[in-house]
């Protein structure tokens, strides 16, 4: 066997290794652990009088500590950390309880009563599980079954959150929703149009049933998207690769923290956000150091409306991050497929409904990206008898994960670039939430349809993906601004040139939070997050720049009620100060919340975020068109945004990279 081939085989060992950090020596930032989860079960417990059976946990995570004490932590790394503590909402007798743990020293340092009538906490797992199991011991649901001449064994349920619509007080419910899957395991293609259960969370019982329609249910055919049943002919083939790390991987994982190249991070995990990114620095070679660029980033929430207003659709307007959770909804990543052959894994937990700590294998994964992307280069030819090629690739690091909501999959990714840029990107694919209608061709629709015909009997219906990311920046510290850097058109009118126009740049500093809100779109700027009291060699106050991917605003009506819910992305970008509350854009109970607790309403103060610890809010979109190419199951459609550096470093910081040692600069007379 060859020495290479040696060393690729010991790589892919290594790589497919699983990461879960059981050591006593926590980072502040690390997610709670199976022993931490079984502690706070254990202390809240205690703390309820007898009986507890209906009392619930509904959100376990860290409370992460207060940046002072995190920066004088990190300061003095061999120092005592902060004390480890857990935010914790349970259900009890239909409240919600907001405790807050210390794990440190055992017990419990506060638990209040939320009072508020207008949402409540994420939905959890198993009471989503019992509710989809009502229907089949309810006797009018199974007489709609036979009505329709189904076989009730081939039917499934599932949880659907029901909204709010200016009622003046929401019962914690949840609407349950049937397909059928003989033929086919898309069920999502298969819906039992019209038939609906409404269940009380609290009760777990079954309060009211519909059964307004008697639409056809789609056909099996065609719907089948697994492998191992699909039929010839096939096709296109792809063809076998290897990826070859001769020199072993590039990055480290000790516990949370990622080394690579020039960059530290931390990769911690929650139930509701997914993957967060805390205390990204980046090595300066000049200044000889790591420094600040990103103290905590991650998706604060996911809004999706559905745009058919009937009676069977009108509340499907999901906020899929506060109401379902992305890392509870977070599934396994398989290798060679979800990651390469060079990934390495980290396993993630959270808390079910009793508490008991839920281990997902294989949570997240990271790896170097070889992508065939240029990092940077030039040919020059203008010198007499020489021709000067340089060429650098690129190679990047991924952190990914992927949550299943439902019928749609997102892929998260948050990549580091050498030169300083943070890329972070978002994959949509899975199933469409689709309509069982009575078409079968365009040409019988005479009225709204509210989506697209894809096959027969199914209607792939409008709707809007809009995902908000909180981001941190703490460029050299915490005293940051946010500046436009306004594109402006300028005349020559002196005839000082024979050009009658140019443009330049007219920079705005945001002195507070009305002036830092923004659609992109409407003019041509430049969005740059700045520190103000550091500057470059030649004068340049040091920044990072946001570089927008997708744009899109919402089309629904500002007095809508999924829009007052969703208030949040009434612009791309909003600036706020930093607030260890205000995490969520959408509130911390956003299940049929009545919009009264968003980043909109927070920043109706118009706070003051010139020169101060700043968080950007910035919210990327899809209007999604469904079309038969998404039919059974959806290709990939990816967006994203970037963080790069701009007057940041005193050059490029990528000049003095070397290539790897088959890549090669030329320089021929």
């Amino acid at each position: 066997m060859a020495a290479s081939t040696l060393k690729l085989v010991f790589f892919l060992l290594f790589s497919f290794f699983t990461f879960s950090p059981t050591t006593s020596s926590h980072h502040p930032l690390d997610p709670l652990t199976p022993s931490e989860f079984k502690l706070v079960r254990t202390l809240v417990k205690k703390s309820y009088p007898s009986p507890k059976h209906n009392l619930t946990f509904q959100y376990i995570s860290l409370d992460e500590p207060d940046k002072p004490a995190l920066h004088s932590w990190l300061s003095k790394p061999k120092s005592k950390p902060p004390p480890r503590r857990a935010f914790v909402i349970t259900r009890l007798n239909r409240q919600s309880h907001e405790l807050v743990v210390d794990l440190s020293n055992r017990y419990i340092v506060s638990d209040k009563v939320y009072n508020g009538n207008d949402g409540y906490p994420l939905l959890t797992l198993d009471e989503q599980t019992v509710a989809s199991e009502l229907p089949f011991s309810y006797k009018p649901f199974i007489d709609s079954v036979k009505k329709r001449r189904l076989n009730l064994s081939e039917v499934v349920c599932t949880t659907f959150s029901v909204g709010w619509f200016g009622e003046e007080h929401s019962e914690r419910v949840i609407k349950i929703l049937c397909f059928y899957i003989e033929g086919s395991a898309n069920l999502y293609m298969r819906p039992l149009e019209g038939v609906s259960l409404l269940v009380d969370l609290d009760e777990l019982k079954i309060v009211e049933y519909y059964d307004r329609a008697r639409v056809p249910v789609p056909k099996a055919e065609g719907t089948e998207y697994r492998l191992s049943k699909q039929k010839p002919p096939f096709g296109p083939r792809l063809n076998r690769f290897a990826i070859e790390q001769p020199d072993g991987p590039g990055f480290k994982i000790n516990g949370h923290k990622i080394s690579w190249a020039n960059w530290e991070f931390h990769v911690g995990f929650d139930v509701r956000a997914g993957p967060i990114i805390s205390l990204a620095s980046i090595y300066d070679l000049e200044k000889g150091t790591y420094r600040q660029v990103l103290y905590r980033g991650f998706v604060s929430e996911l809004f999706v409306p559905y745009m058919d207003p009937t009676e069977e659709w009108y509340y499907k307007t999901f906020f899929d991050a506060g109401e379902f959770g992305f890392g509870q909804s977070a599934l396994p990543l398989e290798p060679l497929a979800d990651c390469p052959a060079n990934a390495a894994f980290i396993d993630a937990y959270f808390a079910g409904e009793d508490g008991t700590p839920v281990k997902i294998s294989n949570a997240i994964c990271i790896f170097e990206q070889h992508s065939g992307s240029v990092l940077w280069r030039h040919t020059e030819i203008a010198i007499p008898g020489e021709v000067i090629t340089e060429v650098r690739p690129e190679v990047s690091l991924i952190v990914r994960m992927v949550t299943t909501i439902g019928n749609y999959d997102y892929i998260l990714d948050w990549e580091f670039k050498p030169s300083g840029s943070i890329k972070i990107g978002v994959g949509l694919t899975g199933i469409l939430e689709v309509k069982a209608s009575d078409y079968t061709h365009t040409s019988q629709i005479k009225e709204e349809a509210y989506g697209t015909l894809l096959a027969e009997n199914t209607i792939g219906v409008y709707h809007d993906h809009f995902l908000t990311y909180y981001l941190d920046l703490d460029l050299d510290g915490e005293a940051n601004s946010f500046v436009k850097n306004n594109l402006v058109t300028k005349r020559v009118t002196d005839k000082s040139s024979l050009r009658k126009s140019y443009w330049t740049v007219e920079s705005e500093t945001a002195k507070t939070e009305s002036d830092a809100k923004i659609q992109l779109g409407l003019k041509p700027s430049e969005l740059v997050v700045v520190n103000p009291n550091k500057k470059t060699k030649p004068g340049n106050n040091i920044g990072y720049r946001l570089i927008p991917g997708s744009i899109s605003n919402p089309l629904l009506s500002s007095d809508d009620f999924p829009q007052i819910r969703g208030a949040f992305t009434n612009y791309n970008v909003w600036v706020t100060p930093y607030n260890k509350s205000e995490k969520w854009a959408g509130g911390q109970y956003i299940d049929r919340s009545h919009g009264d607790d968003t980043l909109a309403t927070w920043t109706l103060r118009n706070r003051g975020i010139e020169n101060k610890d700043i968080v950007v809010w910035y919210t990327m979109g899809f209007h999604h068109v469904p079309c038969q190419e998404d039919f059974p199951i959806m290709p990939t459609l990816s967006g994203g945004f970037e963080l790069r550096p701009t007057n940041f470093f005193e050059s490029n910081p990528v000049l003095k990279t070397k290539p790897p040692n088959n890549v090669n600069s030329t320089s021929k007379p």
